[in-house]
């Protein structure tokens, strides 16, 4: 033949035959399902949550022909064991479900074709073409149901195959490489999407806490390829009541939701903009410049709900370059003071301060000058660790802590915090991200101590947890105190997401108020998987596994987006670092591209001519 369509599924055995050259990944997912249909016509996709004694059931419903529908019906594997469907015969499997869904059934049954309970695996494929062998649909790739799109892909590349073939009738090789090079970057950026949207299926548990109005709305956004924006395009009527759920009935005026109002303890911000801590390398010795105050000063009169400082270390040898921020000598304090002056007299803003020691991570050149590169012998100070492991090759290998060293990093992390109430801060944070010193106890790539400071998840928080109490006990209590934690090493036999919510429910149990969740960075060898929005779903995660407020961060790019993720309950708060970095205004350029002027944005008088009219 001139050219072989593998169009045999996602067991193809073409693809198969072919391992080494179409080089297949295939990942089971978590959930179990079961692929059923149903003599009841349902007029549009349809989703169906059922809660159980067993735990939760949801249906992936949708129209097949003019007189039957497509009834998929999805469950977490533990749930599925509960309800003894683990050992059930499929004709049981089947009654249990048609009296589970009898509500929406009305009376029609369910209807069978070789159907079996399995977990979705999701098929990627390195090649799709091999001589005159080429796979399309399922046998190439596939995306979750909960997108509704195998069929649409299965399409989509046979018209492209087609229009590959008439462009090189007379090279079938070269028309098949044609044909991939087109499809593959759309089928990723789907398969992206999928599966996102399937990781939110397998943990809906998580979000049965949460009021309908905001279910639905996480729902449907979450594969992040439709946001608050997109929908209000589609149904403004609709997204006009969300707003109006989250901003509370009560409320006098009604706007997007990232002006919607937060506290934590005694502090109310105006909004749910927070500006990241971005370190600056433009201290001497420690204090805050003339820079600083102009940075910060201008991000907060930019509108945004909390300003936080750059990362301020808690001792000249916890410093990362000789260019950082400090608090550790009486005189930081006033430079501080002044700047926090600033904020609170020109702005609506709150000011917080990043607290933190560098660890193994010190000692390095100004970062403009050239990244990650350590200051010579002679300009170098000792650094501490829990183990003596160099951040990379060429650094300096750091000294495994003693319960001396300990006793004293705890006492400057407490006068740091004893300086930051005399400068007025409004909030303060604990670093415990990025692998510096804090973060590098939690990781198990960088705590190797064999004492109870190391091991487990338990006797590596130990020493973090002590140094928070510390802090916690000196913070004044009507105060707030959140945590910075790396959620993830993006490294296999490195912390995870479900690792993170044991850290997260720790800090939670000690007074902590809220987790500013980031990932990442403690490790050279980490390999993170970018994208927009990339660490909104460890934020998710800890917020509604947990109940603890949430600051989401990483590739978070415009206000759409922070409607998005805040009013779908992925975090209460956003931070932003390059947005705000480009445009200081951030805040108030959103108010003015979504016309809004009322309560949660503070314009400074100066530049009240640039406010939208009411």
């Amino acid at each position: 033949a001139d050219l072989i369509v593998a169009a045999d599924g996602i067991n193809s055995r073409i693809r198969g035959a072919h391992e080494d050259v179409f080089q297949p990944s295939i990942e089971p997912g978590k959930a179990r399902f079961i692929w059923l249909g149903t003599s009841r016509r349902f007029e549009a996709f349809t989703f169906i949550i059922r809660d159980t004694e067993h735990g939760l059931f949801q249906v992936h419903a949708y129209p097949f022909d003019a007189n039957t529908s497509t009834f998929i019906v999805e469950t977490d594997p533990e749930t599925w064991r509960r309800a003894g469907l683990d050992t059930a015969s499929i004709p049981d499997s089947v009654a249990y479900l048609e009296r589970l869904f009898a509500p929406e059934l009305q009376g029609h049954r369910l209807l069978t074709n070789k159907s079996a309970w399995l977990n979705f695996r999701e098929v990627a494929c390195k090649t799709w073409w091999h001589k005159n062998m080429v796979l399309i649909g399922d046998a190439a790739h596939t995306a979750h149901f909960s997108i509704g799109s195998g069929t649409k892909l299965a399409m989509e590349d046979s018209i492209a195959l087609v229009a590959a073939l008439q462009h090189n009738t007379d090279d079938i090789p070269g028309a098949l490489a044609a044909y991939h090079e087109a499809r593959w970057l759309d089928v990723a950026k789907l398969q992206r999407a999928a599966r996102v949207s399937q990781a939110w299926f397998e943990d809906i548990s998580r979000y049965k806490h949460m009021a309908p109005e905001q279910l639905v709305l996480s729902m449907m956004t979450r594969s992040k390829r439709v946001t608050h924006g997109n929908l209000r395009v589609r149904d403004a009527g609709y997204v006009a009541e969300v707003d109006r759920w989250f901003a509370g009935h009560s409320a006098a005026e009604v706007g997007p939701p990232m002006f919607s109002g937060f506290t934590l303890r005694e502090l109310r911000l105006q909004n749910r903009v927070v500006v990241s801590p971005m370190c600056q390398y433009s201290a001497q010795d420690g204090f805050a410049s003339d820079w600083h105050l102009v940075h910060l000063g201008a991000l907060a009169t930019g509108g945004a709900g909390l300003v936080m400082t750059e990362m301020t270390d808690v001792s000249a040898t916890g410093r990362i370059t000789t260019g950082c921020a400090g608090l550790y000598q009486p005189g930081h304090a006033a430079a501080w003071r002044r700047i926090v002056d600033f904020v609170h007299a020109n702005s609506g803003a709150k000011i917080g301060v990043q607290i933190a020691h560098a660890g193994r991570k010190g000692a390095t050149v100004h970062r403009w000058d050239r990244s990650d590169v350590p200051l010579p012998p002679g300009e170098a100070w000792e650094l501490l660790a829990p183990s003596p492991i160099a951040w990379a090759p060429g650094f300096q290998v750091p000294r495994a802590m003693t319960l001396e060293d300990m006793d004293g990093v705890c006492a400057d992390f407490v006068r740091a915090t004893e300086l930051a109430n005399e400068a007025g801060f409004d909030l303060l944070e604990l670093h415990m991200a990025h692998g510096y010193l804090l973060s590098s106890f939690i990781s198990p790539l960088t705590n190797l101590r064999d004492d109870e400071f190391g091991g487990d998840l338990a006797g590596r928080m130990r020493f973090p947890l002590r140094v928070f109490r510390a802090v916690r006990a000196a913070w004044p209590q009507q105060r707030p105190m959140s945590v910075r934690i790396s959620a993830t090493d993006w490294i296999a036999g490195g912390l995870t997401g479900d690792d993170a919510v044991e850290i997260a429910r720790m800090l939670k149990a000690e007074g902590c108020d809220l987790i500013d969740v980031s990932a990442g960075q403690t490790t050279p060898a980490s390999r993170p998987v970018y994208g927009r929005m990339f660490q909104t779903q460890f934020s998710d995660q800890i917020r509604n596994e947990l109940g603890i407020a949430t600051i989401a961060v990483g590739n978070i790019q415009d206000w759409d987006q922070v409607n998005t993720i805040v009013a779908s309950g992925r975090a209460d708060l956003c931070a932003l670092a390059r947005p705000h970095l480009i445009d200081p205004h951030f805040t108030l350029r959103a108010a003015l591209e979504q016309g809004y002027s009322g309560p949660g944005v503070t314009w400074p008088q100066q530049y009240l001519a640039a406010r939208p009219r009411p």
